[in-house]
């Protein structure tokens, strides 16, 4: 019954969330309840992704009424759902408690997987040094866990803490990490995340006054996505624009800042949180 996080896709809660429904009566009927209440709770993360909050606590508030004391993996999903519901809509502070219960209760129940998700998620609620301090805890146990589950989490955590690094305007250290992150990505074939990871180095040499290596490896990108190699990335054409603004090439700037915009513009998160960035884009594209 567990076999149903096969069916995650993470850049299409909605479509996810629709497949995860068509098997919930299945489920249940299959009289497994943990399977049940962790196939609730990760229901409940779709609604998140989509920014159905109130949905989502309504799920969970039902999954939490079916927890017991006995209660193991299914109450860990619990506490990370609840947590990143709270995280998604800027209500951190509610989510800290609930991420350090499920570290606590995985490290507890030995689902390294788990103690490692609950570990990064400290860090992306806690800044500088705290993040740091939490990621390397992540990477620690996902290092030394024998369980496939957690050592899958590691390009994640070089990703993770190479943007602490990064926060930090660290960036020879953002850039170490980063390259470790594009290396593992390299060994394990995981072709989205390499381009991340690619993405992520080039940004930083950018950061560093190496603008000319910066636009080659993006360049680079954009060739995979002109290719069908890649999907159509905002992030690539805004970092181009960045590029051609400090090299004063105001037209190829202004022509990647206007595809960046069609594109970034259409993201819900941004639209909600980085609206200065989107006006910048827009402005700089001229798509007034």
């Amino acid at each position: 019954m567990n076999n149903f996080d096969k069916l995650w896709d993470y850049n299409d809660p909605a479509g996810t969330e629709i497949k995860f429904r068509e098997i919930l009566d299945e489920v249940k009927s299959s009289n497994d309840n943990s399977a049940y209440l962790q196939l609730q709770t990760q229901i409940a993360r779709t609604l998140g992704l989509q920014m159905k909050f109130d949905e989502a606590h309504s799920l969970l508030d039902e999954v939490k009424d079916n927890l017991t004391e006995d209660s193991g993996i299914e109450k860990v999903r619990y506490l990370l759902e609840r947590g990143r519901v709270f995280n998604s809509s800027n209500q951190k502070e509610k989510s800290r408690d609930l991420f350090l219960k499920a570290y606590e209760l995985s490290k507890q129940i030995r689902e390294d997987g788990y103690a490692v998700d609950a570990a990064h998620m400290m860090a992306i609620i806690e800044s500088h040094g705290e993040a740091l301090k939490w990621n390397e805890t992540a990477l620690k146990d996902a290092e030394e866990s024998d369980d496939q589950r957690a050592k899958g989490w590691l390009g994640s955590l070089y990703n993770n803490i190479g943007w602490t690094y990064f926060d930090m305007k660290d960036y020879e250290k953002a850039l170490n990490i980063f390259e470790k992150c594009r290396q593992w990505h390299e060994e394990n074939k995981k072709g989205y995340g390499l381009a991340i990871a690619k993405w992520s180095v080039a940004k930083t040499l950018r950061m560093l006054g190496k603008t000319d290596e910066a636009m080659e490896m993006q360049l680079l990108l954009l060739n995979d996505i002109n290719e069908g190699k890649a999907e159509n990335d905002g992030y690539v054409f805004e970092e181009l624009m960045e590029c051609c603004l400090i090299k004063n090439e105001k037209e190829k700037a202004k022509e990647y800042a206007g595809k960046a915009y069609d594109i970034l513009s259409q993201d819900i998160w941004l639209q909600k949180n980085e609206e200065d960035r989107l006006v910048r884009l827009k402005k700089t594209g001229n798509r007034e």
